[in-house]
């Protein structure tokens, strides 16, 4: 919930200053700014929980904890790429390409109870799907209004 919150109140922070900067509401820039925010603080999670995070990849992948500092890359360049118009379809497409690919990552955590930040096994285990699943569709959504449908709307026809 910490990270939905955090989508949530810098989407509104960036709607009202772009309001009182430019005068008018730009709900596409807004929502964009909104998961660049949350995809900054995602991938401070993988700095600070390096471990844990790595906890959540199948034994059978090599390199786990590189793939936790690259994932954290991604979802930064991902974030930066919403923030540019002429990036931000292609960002977009390939943001929720990225969400469907690590939803494997958070199915194999619930079923395993690793509790990424402290790197143990005594997470909430499957019952944590139940809000993790709706919550990666609310981000895919969300990446899919802002980055795909309203951002088209903007473009001359």
């Amino acid at each position: 919930m910490k990270v939905i919150a955090v989508l949530l109140v810098s989407f509104l922070a960036a709607l009202l200053l772009i309001k009182v900067i430019k005068g008018q509401w730009d709900f596409t820039l807004s929502g964009c700014i909104g998961m660049c925010v949350m995809l900054f603080f995602t991938a401070l999670g993988h700095f600070l929980f390096p471990k844990g995070m790595a906890m959540m990849i199948p034994s059978f992948i090599p390199f786990k904890l590189e793939l936790v500092y690259l994932t954290a890359i991604i979802e930064i360049a991902a974030g930066i790429g919403l923030l540019f118009p002429a990036y931000r379809r292609l960002t977009a497409i390939l943001l929720i390409l990225f969400f469907i690919l690590i939803t494997p990552a958070n199915i194999y955590a619930a079923l395993h109870h690793i509790n990424l930040e402290k790197a143990t096994f005594d997470g909430e285990g499957p019952s944590y799907l139940w809000k993790r699943i709706p919550e990666q569709i609310f981000y895919i959504g969300w990446v899919w209004y802002f980055g795909i449908w309203s951002a088209s709307a903007l473009e001359p026809a």
